[in-house]
């Protein structure tokens, strides 16, 4: 006699023999569930820049990911730091009548001006270049978590070679390229 109770209990399994009864207990199998490659995590764990690459199995990118940051970060700082200082520079000269910037006391007031306006519009710009960079680095793990599965085929192939085509209005024959795709 077999005994089935609901999922996730226990079975009884009662075998007897002619000598004796003997009792079984067993436990239910557990079922493995196999889950998918999750671009959506991939996402998240990208928020860390090089994470999501790592867990779609693509970590040579991180050194590009990093170099990239890195890259942006020196010129958002340099760019600060020189808007900065020539801002000080230019309210000095124009509330204390002080020029005290080394390398910058002959050039005039406006020349100051010019030159923080301009450091301050690279500073602007490179804090948008370095987001976009960081936007990437979403981007490439998201999609990369879509593309997680997708296998080509080795049938898969384009060829590109000469050939004659008619020419309909000459009434003739001309060389041309053709470009053919086989799947």
């Amino acid at each position: 006699m077999v005994a089935v109770a609901a999922h996730g209990q226990q079975e009884d399994v009662r075998q007897q023999s002619s000598d004796s009864a003997i009792l079984l207990q067993a436990q239910p199998a557990k079922v493995a569930t196999v889950q998918g490659h999750n671009p959506t995590k991939a996402l998240l764990l990208s928020l860390i820049p090089g994470a999501g690459q790592i867990y779609n199995g693509h970590a040579w990118k991180i050194p590009i990911i990093y170099g990239a940051l890195g890259g942006v970060g020196y010129f958002v700082y340099d760019n600060y730091t020189n808007m900065v200082a020539f801002k000080k520079e230019y309210l000095q000269r124009v509330n204390e009548g002080v020029r005290s910037l080394e390398g910058y006391t002959n050039y005039p007031d406006m020349s100051i001006y010019n030159m923080y306006q301009s450091y301050n519009k690279n500073f602007q710009l490179f804090v948008i270049i370095t987001a976009a960079v960081y936007g990437l680095n979403l981007i490439d793990a998201y999609v990369f978590g879509h593309l997680y599965d997708f296998q080509i085929d080795d049938d898969l192939t384009l060829h590109l070679g000469p050939s004659v085509a008619p020419m309909p209005t000459f009434g003739g024959y001309a060389p041309s390229l053709q470009l053919t795709l086989r799947f």
